[in-house]
């Protein structure tokens, strides 16, 4: 066979690349989500007997030997058999040492229902699948099933590229296809998994405002349509391929009654889109007020909120959000309190919910639950409260040692609500990276923790129902990313399509005009002369020749001198050229030249001379005396 393969590549060389039947390298599926595997361990004790659930449709496009591979993938990570499932054939052995043929304790056929089920003891007959045996092992296995039913995709990972400094918001729209990142480097990146290879760069770019950072992105209910936050005093809308529709107003900053102003005056904080209604939005802001939008109308405001404050002022608005109906505002307010509005026919700016006093320090995320009674903080002092709203005196849960240095750190939800999750930052004394931290909602109690990056922080997460995805960015002052993590047995699209699309290779066939550059400044007659300032600057610190006068230019002249005119500045050309300036003093005689005017006055004398002409005493000029002189 290999004498053949030798002599067919002869006769192919002989022909052109194009000529028969290509064979096209392809990749297995399973070495390419190998390349993308996670190094930590026990990331896949989450995704274990469970993910037999997951049926083939979630990939479609697969090939049947890849679908064959995830397939032994689920088989292999369910060591366990789950006791729902039918087996085929005999049970296996149970482990242990075993046991002598004289013991009387030899069981022989399938092994006898457990005490209390209701079958016949003295019967041996099993019906349906093998019962995992009594002892010590079922604990254990009880804890593996306890531990799995979370189904958290952390097995692979990729990251979206191409910020310079940390990522501050994330949005996914509501299918999954599209990912949007900003960054302190003032730059919105728009992420297509549909239109995106391995190569995992961004097809669309944008800069909302410039030199200010983006602080957050919302996609509207239908995701036609996403909001921007930044630094700015005014939000953005985009359509969902990245061009402008509008920006909301600015207000006059000289009126002091925020009421009366048609929009922020200050610094944006956060903003988000209305859960259901697709023409309406939050903004909150460094001003102390949040605002509801109307996106129809970029002039105005609908409704104007002050939070409630101890004292009169203007403290800023740190967050914002919406409950999952829309019916419902949670801000977090400057002074550490967190204020909840209802809104409701003739609602004003009088909180119905006030938990006062809520953190030491400025409240960074806020989320609801779907049902409304319970409500997530994260803030500046590094921890996470649950709060039940029917009974706000006290938290339900604390959560410390969570580090936040980014005012844009928030909390989110699994699709089943489950968990919640977080992210920390990276301290500069701590030997711990950026982590995401998973919480069980029911127990009130720490799972997990995912290491993401051992020396960026983790800002913002979201757990995508659709995708089964984690997203989660991170970065410094030096580079940012977006951290996709997966399951190849759990998710479905999103990051798997892409991964597994090799980038386009070039062909023979290709063809590229070559690139003229027109620059007639190439050209002689329109070359600069060379700049001669650094040589200047060198000659100004030599102490010799500093010190040199300029030469004469020949020429046309530089640099304001003019060249071959007998002077050196244009001013003097132009009053030598006029015959206003006559260099005669440097032969003549000052004494002399005065007196030669005597005469002149005498005989025609002017204005004043003639009046007092009879009065005037005779003037009388010293002589020169050669004796005086000689002494």
């Amino acid at each position: 066979m290999e004498d053949e393969a030798e002599i067919y590549d002869g006769i192919r060389a002989q022909f052109p690349l194009a000529f028969g039947k290509q064979q096209k390298s392809q990749t297995s599926l399973e070495a390419i989500h190998n390349a993308t595997r996670r190094s930590t361990a026990g990331a896949a004790a989450f995704t274990a007997s469970n993910s037999n659930n997951k049926t083939n449709e979630a990939l479609p496009s697969l090939s049947s030997s890849s679908k064959a591979w995830l397939d032994s993938l689920r088989n292999s990570k369910s060591p366990n058999p789950n006791p729902n499932d039918s087996v085929i054939g005999p049970p296996r052995p149970p482990s242990g040492p075993v046991p002598d043929e004289d013991d009387e304790d030899v069981m022989v056929g399938p092994p006898p229902p457990p005490p209390g089920s209701g079958e016949d003891d003295d019967n041996d007959v099993m019906i349906g699948p093998p019962r995992p045996p009594v002892g010590p092992s079922s604990d254990s296995e009880e804890d593996d099933e306890e531990e799995n039913r979370y189904r958290i995709p952390i097995s692979n990972e990729i990251v979206l590229k191409g910020h310079t400094k940390i990522v501050s918001a994330l949005a996914i729209d509501h299918s999954g296809s599209r990912v949007l990142s900003g960054s302190f480097d003032y730059t919105v990146r728009m992420f297509d998994f549909q239109g995106m290879n391995s190569r995992l760069q961004s097809f669309r770019q944008l800069e909302p405002f410039e030199g200010h950072q983006v602080r957050n992105l919302s996609w509207s209910p239908t995701s036609d349509r996403f909001l921007c936050v930044t630094g700015s005093a005014q939000a953005k809308i985009y359509d969902r391929d990245g061009l402008t529709l509008g920006e909301f107003v600015k207000g006059d900053m000289y009126i002091r009654d925020l009421k009366n102003t048609k929009g922020h005056i200050s610094g944006l904080t956060c903003g988000e889109w209305h859960p259901k209604t697709k023409e309406t939005i939050l903004t909150s802001s460094e001003d102390g007020s949040l605002r509801i939008w109307d996106v129809n109308d970029f002039k105005s405001q609908k409704q104007v909120i002050k939070p409630k404050l101890a004292r009169p002022g203007r403290i800023p608005v740190t967050t914002c959000a919406w409950d999952r109906e829309g019916k419902c505002i949670a801000g977090g307010i400057g002074d550490g309190s967190i204020q909840i509005w209802t809104l409701k026919p003739g609602w004003g700016s009088r909180p119905d919910i006030y938990i006062e006093k809520s953190h030491s320090d400025d409240i960074t995320g806020l989320k609801f639950s779907s049902d409304g009674r319970t409500l997530l903080s994260r803030s500046f002092d590094g921890s996470l409260k649950v709060w039940d709203l029917r009974q706000i005196k006290a938290p339900l849960k604390v959560f410390d040692d969570l580090p936040n240095n980014y005012a844009q750190t928030n909390i989110a939800f699994s699709p089943d609500e489950q968990l919640f999750l977080t992210g920390t930052s990276v301290e500069k004394e701590s030997t711990v990276g950026g982590l995401l931290c998973f919480y069980d909602c029911s127990k009130l109690e720490l799972v997990q923790r995912v290491g993401i990056s051992p020396s960026c922080s983790v800002v913002q997460c979201a757990w995508h129902p659709r995708l089964n995805q984690i997203f989660a960015t991170s970065g410094d002052k030096s580079q940012g990313g977006t951290h996709v993590l997966y399951d190849p047995t759990l998710s479905e699209r999103g990051a798997l399509v892409c991964v597994a699309r090799a980038p386009r290779k070039k062909s023979v066939d290709d063809f590229e005009a070559p690139l003229v550059i027109h620059n007639p400044h190439a050209l002689p007659l329109f070359r600069d002369q060379p700049s001669r300032k650094r040589q200047r600057e060198k000659i100004l610190k030599d102490p010799v020749k500093s010190h040199k006068p300029e030469l004469p230019i020949t020429g046309p002249g530089h640099g304001g001198r003019v060249g071959s005119t007998k002077g050196s500045l244009l001013t003097q050309y132009l009053l030598k050229q006029g015959g206003m300036i006559k260099e005669t003093w440097m032969e003549e005689d000052p004494r002399e030249a005065i007196l030669k005017y005597a005469d002149v006055a005498a005989k025609d004398p002017k204005f004043i001379a003639p009046a007092y002409a009879e009065t005037q005493p005779e003037p009388v000029f010293a002589k020169s005396d050669s004796e005086d002189e000689e002494k």
